[in-house]
């Protein structure tokens, strides 16, 4: 049995803890005895285990690995209580209640009163303190060191900004009527003559501050690097100087920031700018996209108080399929083959979801099956969707301008999509009253649309749906909109995001009608969670509930080819 004790790098105590076993785990997972967090801290980072030798510490394979007094370790022990070991912005230091080992580990002085309690305080006391003082002030040197080199780079950068902006002014460069590639040469040679005339610092690296120059001038400065890199899914940037990244579900913080709040500001320009969107003090917020299709959105100050926020969500170049997503496992081949029907045979299907759970990519995928024979016409808030038949149709809201006129809302475009001759219509989302002019095209010979819906279960998007009609300013009864609603919508598709990061579709139900004034739904497919394995990841399987739906049976009696064994319920994946 041994006592754990916990501090911050900076010296705060956060507590005291007691493993009466032989081994003790810190991580940040709920399983653990010690449970510490941090964005350095992995969910079983290291395991506290004591012998007859001593109590020893190791590292379990963790992304930032541990420290013994301040030298980076796979395993160390015996521990003493001076001994440090660093785990993230933690300090733990360990004490066993065997007073031998205490003497002979720590103190190695027989004389010592080991009952007396208040010489051990006041030890423990003393080296949290000299620990305290001696980290703060290494923290302070390293901290001065790098916010100076930081200084000297962000100076030089600007400077040769200032310059290039100068000498394109001086050469009377028309931008506009250049293409990207024909601006990044001339801008790269225009830095580099720049960089040649001036008498830069030893540290700073020629060819990287180009770079930086480069992309600050044309791209997204910082952003860059992060928008290349395609295993990054997400781009959040909370200030000029934190900027955090989501990779394999995992959110890390990045080592690159903007030079200041103007570079911030810049950016969002030249991404706004191109697709006819504006953001200023009186339209602080803005959403627009990358020309890949990526989605941002924007809020500057006096909305944003830490300064202007961007965050971009990334598409994959590559095109999806729903074999991809079985690969990925968001689903399982019945779903897939199940969805593929549904499409197909023209049923109308809301994606409900969260923020960030896939309802896009999904709703991509789905659209995909569409015959290439029919008209679509899509709708959407900021152009996102990726279809790829020939007879297709894109229409996107307009903000108002800056006298605040001019704005088309997704509202007056599904009204106008109607008079287009679509044979189906596909919404990116609803948000508000479109709902109700969605449940009409739905009922009025449009049938095959879909849409998405945020939502956290079926039963909950329909009764979302619901306030989304009543958002139209019509004073509907609710029974007269649940029949929209049940007549409408055939199939709701529930896509959810894990506490691991993993997207998958949770369920899939049929409206089957109204029961007296309940919508009655039929679940088809379903994901049932097991729990979770050692690294944290979800575990569980895909299922049949052994319900046909209904429009199965009128295909069946139709004689369309089917198959009802994806209806099996000893199927599991």
């Amino acid at each position: 049995m041994f006592n754990v004790i916990v501090s911050t790098t900076k010296g705060t105590k956060v507590g005291e803890f007691q493993c009466i076993h032989s081994e003790c785990h810190v991580g940040k997972d709920n399983g653990q005895l010690i449970q510490l967090r941090g964005f350095k801290v992995s969910k079983h980072h290291a395991t506290l285990s004591q012998n007859e030798i001593g109590i020893f510490v190791s590292d379990n394979q963790s992304r930032t690995g541990l420290k013994v007094n301040d030298e980076k370790q796979k395993e160390f022990g015996p521990l003493s209580l001076i001994d440090k070991v660093q785990i993230g912005d933690y300090i733990i230091r360990v004490q066993s209640s065997d007073p031998k080992t205490i003497t002979s580990e720590t103190y190695h002085n027989e004389d010592l009163s080991l009952t007396d309690s208040s010489i051990i305080d006041s030890e423990i006391t003393q080296v949290n303190e000299l620990d305290k003082q001696t980290t703060l002030n290494c923290e302070a040197i390293a901290s001065d060191e790098l916010i100076q080199r930081i200084k000297v780079r962000n100076e030089c950068r600007r400077k040769v900004h200032r310059e290039l902006l100068k000498l394109m002014d001086l050469r009377r460069v028309n931008v506009s009527e250049m293409s990207d590639d024909e601006l990044r040469i001339q801008s790269s040679k225009l830095i580099e003559q720049i960089i040649a005339s001036m008498t830069l610092p030893d540290e700073i690296e020629v060819d990287s501050l180009i770079k930086e120059v480069l992309d600050e001038t044309i791209g997204l400065g910082p952003l860059e690097s992060l928008i290349a890199d395609p295993d990054v899914t997400e781009i959040m940037v909370n200030s000029h100087d934190q900027i955090f990244y989501e990779k394999a579900g995992n959110l890390f913080l990045s080592d690159i920031s903007f030079s200041d709040d103007q570079a911030v500001l810049g950016a969002i320009e030249r991404i706004v700018t191109p697709i006819g969107r504006r953001i200023d003090e009186s339209s602080p917020m803005v959403d627009a996209r990358l020309k890949d299709g990526s989605r941002v959105n924007a809020v500057i100050p006096p909305l944003a108080l830490k300064g202007p926020c961007i965050t971009i969500r990334k598409f994959m170049q590559k095109r999806l399929s729903c074999n991809d997503l079985v690969n990925f496992g968001s689903m399982n081949q019945p779903m897939a083959a199940f969805l593929e029907m549904a499409v197909k045979q023209k049923r109308n299907i809301v994606i409900s979801g969260g923020t960030g759970s896939g309802k896009t990519t999904l709703l991509n995928v789905l659209s995909n099956f569409i015959p290439d024979n029919e008209r679509i016409v899509t709708v959407e808030d900021a152009a996102e969707l990726q279809l790829y038949q020939p007879n297709l149709v894109s229409l996107e809201a307009r903000p108002p301008n800056q006298e605040g006129k001019g704005a088309i809302e997704i509202r007056d475009l599904v009204k106008n999509c109607l008079r287009m001759r679509p044979d189906r219509v596909v919404i990116g989302e609803c948000r508000g009253g479109e709902a109700l002019d969605m449940l009409q095209a739905m009922n009025t010979g449009h049938d095959g649309s879909l849409t998405t819906a945020h939502s956290n279960s079926p039963r909950d998007c329909v009764s979302r749906l619901e306030v989304m009609v009543m958002m139209a300013g019509m004073d509907l009864p609710i029974l007269a909109i649940r029949e929209q609603i049940t007549s409408a919508v055939n199939i709701i598709v529930q896509q959810s995001r894990f506490s691991d990061g993993s997207r998958r579709v949770t369920s899939i139900c049929e409206l089957t009608g109204l029961e007296g004034s309940v919508v009655q739904l039929s679940e088809i497919f379903k994901f049932q969670q097991t729990g979770f394995n050692t690294e944290g990841k979800v575990e569980g399987f895909y299922t049949a509930t052994g319900t046909v739906p209904e429009f199965y049976e009128q295909l069946q009696k139709r004689g369309v080819k089917i198959k009802l064994d994806i209806f099996d319920t000893g199927g599991r994946k």
